[in-house]
């Protein structure tokens, strides 16, 4: 295979590569941005803001590098995290230096690793051809080895032990150095063996894969210091983009590769550290200085993008995070609204409020739809606003993932139902027949097609004949009868019993929801909260066939959105973008910061989280309008809430608080005075005072519900709640209580959920 570095062989020395003359583009920088530009000698950190001109200054230093003739071009070492990035800079540095810019080593991580690896593939035993596997590649090797071990691959997902291979590997952990207790009892505490035999059998078929390429290039700098010392010696400067985004294996590739001239300059943001899950450390741009003795660190604080009451609110909320090297943006704009801070009663009406917004917007010609964004926590929130959009007509899409009917997981659940609602339906029929896996392979669904199309019949009636027959034998005639068994028990329930509890029903007794839950890569939680909001969305029809026919038609009329859309997407998806008008809907205690990552992570989630708020707001050039609901309907169940700390750590100067009547009492409206932080601080980081109920809250009898206060509950109070039973109130906080319930334990709930004990 060719190297497609190779393109542009590098010139003899003395070559004149050279442009005739250089534009005056320095100029153009401010004083920031020039500092770091021109900070040539030593190890450089460049903390750039969001909309601070980050690209820019690497292109310049770039661009001066070769200017001054310090390097040559092929001893200018640039990485990138993905290919767009490293178009986008090879064409800006093109644009200032010409043809030179080719001969750049300039590319992603993984390319500039494979490139050095292929030319030193022998060292480690592999050819210079080696193949790179793609993710179907590696869970197919894996299964392999999983069967060869006899490992029953549905316990043991192979996707999932790649998953954890791999975040091994962005450790810079080959199997020799993996703790033995790490590995804990997964794979029946043979995961490590797996390991081993998985990256044998890789060098038996010449290949590796993404994760090897980094790990690879360590091991070759181990295996032969010449070939590292070449390098060194080779890369006089070195840029890095996004340096809170490197994993261990690139840490430490970079720290080898700049041990000789030290000319590194690593441009970051620490406050946008975002990744965690998927193996970044936001550590390695916090010790900069302690790996690189005597390192200059310029601050690019200067921000072109967004008014300054949305940086006033972005800078204070994420000076509460402690690991954070410290900088404060600015603009020279003094325009500007203030950050909408919008309370509303549920997340129907977030939705509805939202799509006004933007048509309110449209009306008065200050945005189109392809300058609105809505960016969720959660995957599952973006079902209220798709549905509400195609409901009024106002074009989207979603960023980064399908739209949520589109979900593998949701179209699979939903084959179910259409089965259950029609058993004739062969295309939902065969679609689930063997997911999750139960032994029902292509050769049986061969089976049952010939005897269907003898028998003139669907797929489900030529299965209901077939199980009773010899035709089918083994493992695949026991579970498809188990399935046909099931699905006329589930057909049966349609008469007596609520169309989404059937579906959760089927979900678990289909094995659907076990192997997800099951399934420990990063995607499987959020695919398991999608199926929760499907079974709530169905709750708001009247039957199942009244919910499939309104998925048939929102999928009828979801058609190739173009550019002059809203766009829907996570806050993890919006990093790097940019638009006029933002929409930040959930900012909610249990939902944003999300509880996953503080349980798993601690303090460090809660940063994290924090700094996934700060990327929200500042993806606003002109608008951001924070939400949160009273109520919210998550995994079936309504919850009353409480605003998300990161409401109350916005600062008072930069925000407007609007909020339905009676919902949050001192919260401060846009007519001025209170605060939020009334309304959130009593239980701060807790989630199990709201009140669970699956029957919607009242809204309009009773409109101070959420936050009116106390019904005369006194401390030592003896009271009863429905779901928790007798208990004795140990505080009082508006209408909020803290009880310890006899058999509960302590909980904390809304007092318009219990009664005094003596009303009984």
């Amino acid at each position: 295979m060719s190297d497609p570095f190779d393109l542009v062989d590098e010139p003899s020395p003395g070559e004149a590569v050279w442009p005739a003359a250089i534009p005056p583009w320095l100029a153009a920088l401010n004083t920031g941005q020039r500092t770091a530009v021109e900070a040539l000698d030593g190890p450089v950190l460049v903390l750039a803001g969001a909309g601070t001109g980050k690209t820019r200054v690497l292109t310049a230093r770039l661009a001066l590098v070769m200017h001054e003739r310090l390097a040559r071009p092929w001893e200018v070492l640039a990485v990138t995290f993905t290919n767009k990035a490293a178009r986008e800079m090879r064409e800006r540095v093109s644009a200032l230096v010409g043809p030179a810019a080719e001969a750049v080593w300039l590319g992603t991580f993984h390319a500039i690793a494979a490139r050095i690896l292929r030319r030193h593939a022998e060292v480690l035993g592999l050819s210079p051809d080696f193949t790179i596997l793609d993710a179907d590649d590696q869970i197919r090797l894996l299964k392999q080895i999983l069967e060869a071990e006899n490992l029953d691959d549905k316990r043991w997902p192979a996707r999932v032990l790649a998953g954890v291979i791999q975040r091994w590997k962005d450790r810079g952990l080959t199997p020799d150095k993996v703790n033995v207790a790490e590995a804990g009892d997964l794979a029946v505490g043979r995961l490590l063996d797996i390991y081993v035999a998985y990256q044998e059998r890789m060098k038996t078929l010449n290949a590796v894969d993404f994760g090897d390429l980094l790990l690879h290039n360590l091991a070759l700098f181990a295996a032969d210091p010449a070939v590292l010392e070449k390098y060194q010696h080779q890369f006089r400067y070195i840029l890095v983009d996004e340096y809170q985004d490197t994993n261990v294996s690139q840490y430490l590739w970079l720290r080898l590769l700049a041990q000789h001239h030290s000319n590194i300059a690593c441009v970051g943001d620490d406050d946008q550290s975002i990744y965690a899950w998927r193996g970044a450390e936001v550590g390695n741009i916090l010790r900069f200085e302690a790996d690189f003795p005597g390192a200059t660190v310029v601050r690019l604080e200067q921000n072109y993008r967004s008014t300054p009451h949305i940086l006033g609110a972005a800078s204070q909320l994420i000076a509460k995070n402690e690991g954070r090297l410290g900088k404060t943006l600015w603009t020279e704009r003094n325009d500007g609204e203030k950050v909408h801070v919008r309370g509303v009663w549920d997340g129907e009406e977030e939705a509805r409020i939202v799509a006004e917004t933007i048509e309110s917007l449209m009306r008065r010609k200050e945005a189109t739809p392809g300058e609105c964004a809505v960016l969720v926590r959660a995957g599952f929130q973006t079902r209220e606003f798709e549905e509400r959009f195609l409901l009024v007509g106002l074009p989207y899409r979603v960023i980064g993932g399908p739209r949520f009917y589109e979900r593998q997981e949701i179209r699979d659940a939903l084959a179910y139902l259409r089965v259950i609602a029609q058993p004739d339906d062969d295309l939902a029929f065969e679609r689930i027949v063997n997911r999750p896996r139960r032994g029902v392979g292509d050769a049986t669904v061969q089976q049952l097609y010939r005897h269907g199309r003898a028998r003139q019949i669907s797929l489900y009636r030529a299965a209901t004949e077939l199980v009773e027959t010899d035709e089918i034998t083994g493992r695949a005639r026991k579970s498809l009868k188990e399935l046909m068994t099931s699905f006329a028990r589930w057909r049966a329930m349609v008469v007596g019993m609520p169309h989404h509890e059937i579906a959760a029903t089927v979900l678990d007794e289909s094995g659907y929801t076990g192997a997800l839950q099951a399934d420990r890569s990063p995607e499987a939680p959020g695919r398991l909260e999608n199926l929760k909001e499907l079974v709530t969305a169905m709750a708001e029809f009247p039957s199942l066939g009244g919910f499939l026919e309104h998925v048939a038609l929102v999928m009828e009329n979801v058609d190739g959105a173009g550019h002059d859309s809203v766009s829907v997407m996570t806050l993890h998806a919006s990093k790097g973008l940019e638009f006029d008008t933002v929409f930040l809907p959930g900012w909610e205690e249990g939902l944003f910061p999300h509880p996953r990552n503080m349980e798993e992570n601690g303090a460090a989630g809660l940063e994290e989280e924090r700094r996934l708020a700060y990327v929200g707001l500042t993806r606003a050039r002109r608008r951001a309008m924070v939400m949160f609901a009273a109520n919210r309907r998550i995994h079936g169940q309504w919850n009353a809430s409480i605003p998300s700390r990161f409401v109350e750590e916005m600062p008072p100067e930069h925000i407007a608080v609007e909020s339905e009547p009676g919902l949050w009492s001192g919260a401060r409206t846009s007519a001025g005075g209170g605060g939020v932080a009334h309304a959130a601080t009593a239980f701060r980081g807790r989630r199990d005072w709201a009140f669970a109920s699956t029957a919607p809250p009242p809204r309009d009898t009773e409109p101070g519900l959420v936050l009116a206060p106390s019904r005369g509950f006194t401390t030592g109070a003896r009271v009863f709640h429905q779901k928790f039973g007798y208990g004795k109130v140990l505080a009082v906080d508006d209408n909020r209580l803290e009880i310890a319930f006899d058999k509960a334990g302590v909980k904390k709930v809304l007092d318009s959920f219990v009664v005094k004990a003596e009303a009984l």
